[in-house]
């Protein structure tokens, strides 16, 4: 999976999707910190290899980390500056949530985070759906970057 590089400067506004979603009852915000039990426990149980990059992500405050969250319930995160500085991802939305926008409010308001601290590009490391980044940021595929930093990322032994 390639990483991808955003222009920053110039961005989608994401106010007015994100307070559509609100009417709909979905609040898309910054995490806390202390609300770090629980966003874990709902990535280990549903994103369970993006565990250690949310982590990261709580190691600042505030947190570099956005949830969205529906009736009390995380139904998904984004993450920046979490893998790397002037990094997005990783990011997941509940499957039963997905096509409502939440992934796209997200991710536009982890990008606009990364513009207001001074960065003009972000990478979007090991994408998975480049036409969704292509269309909704004008994110661009980096050549030669199939396996980028994770190239060397241990794996979990298999025990018998």
């Amino acid at each position: 999976m390639p990483d991808m590089l955003v222009k920053l400067y110039g961005l989608p506004e994401v106010a007015s999707a994100r307070d559509a979603l609100a009417a709909e009852g979905v609040v898309c915000r910054r995490a806390e910190s202390y609300e770090r039990a629980h966003i874990l426990a709902f990535v280990r149980d549903h994103f369970p290899n993006w565990v250690d990059e949310v982590m990261a992500g709580f190691g600042r405050v505030p947190p570099t980390l956005y949830i969205s969250v529906e009736a009390g319930r995380v139904t998904g995160f984004a993450a920046y500056n979490a893998t790397r500085p002037d990094y997005f991802g990783p990011t997941g939305v509940l499957e039963s949530e997905r096509g409502r926008g939440v992934g796209r409010v997200l991710l536009l308001q982890c990008l606009h985070a990364l513009a207001a601290e001074g960065y003009a590009y972000a990478i979007i490391g090991g994408v998975g759906p480049a036409a969704f980044y292509e269309k909704t940021v004008g994110a661009v595929v980096i050549p030669g970057s199939d396996l980028g930093i994770y190239g060397t990322m241990l794996q979990r032994e298999v025990r018998p």
